[in-house]
Order: structure tokens, then sequence, then C-alpha cells
């Protein structure tokens, strides 16, 4: 009679959304230098830093340079409108006062 084998699944290997889910919550950091020597001189150096981690988790290591930058956070762009109304209004109120002596 013939054997017959079957092939074995595993249940308990990780999901692409599993791996995804751990590196957001926990972070991973990819870092590296490339420098660029000529006889023992530096002529350049390149520093590479990447952290790849969920927001609650950078927020958590004290990074949210994002919510200061106009193009990614609209309260930022409002900011900064705000601060150009300021200056706007002063360098009228300047030049009226020049015009009015």
């Amino acid at each position: 009679m013939a054997e017959v084998k079957t092939i074995a699944k595993s249940t308990a290997g990780s999901t692409l959304a599993d791996v995804l889910a751990l590196v957001l919550d926990k972070g991973i950091v990819i870092a590296g230098d490339i420098q660029i020597k000529l006889a023992d001189v530096d002529l350049l150096t390149i520093k590479i830093r990447l952290l790849v981690a969920g927001v609650d988790k950078a927020k958590e290591m004290g990074i949210d340079w994002w919510e200061s930058d106009p193009f990614l956070s609209s309260k930022a762009r409002e900011a900064e409108a705000d601060e150009e109304k300021i200056k706007l209004e002063a360098r009228v109120k300047e030049l009226e006062a020049k015009e009015k002596s």
C-alpha cells in the first residue's frame, strides 16, 4: 500500500499585518553612515537615520515635528497665517503713521 504524505501548515505564523502592528507599536530604528575619504581626508559624511513608529509611540519618544509643519498640520498653517497677519497689520500701522507725519 502506498504511503500518503500530507503537507503541514503552520498556523502560528505572523501575518504582515501582525508584523506591521508590532513595528508601529514598538518602533524600529535604522541607522547608517556613509563616508567618502580620499587619502584619509574626509570629503563627505552622510548620516542616515530612519525611525518607523506609530504616532503614539513617536509622541511618547518626544517626536512631534509634524504638528508644527504647516504643510502637514492645519493648526500650524493657521498659526503661521495669524503670525503673518500680525506682521502685516504692524506694517500698515507703521506706513499710516509715516503718511500722517
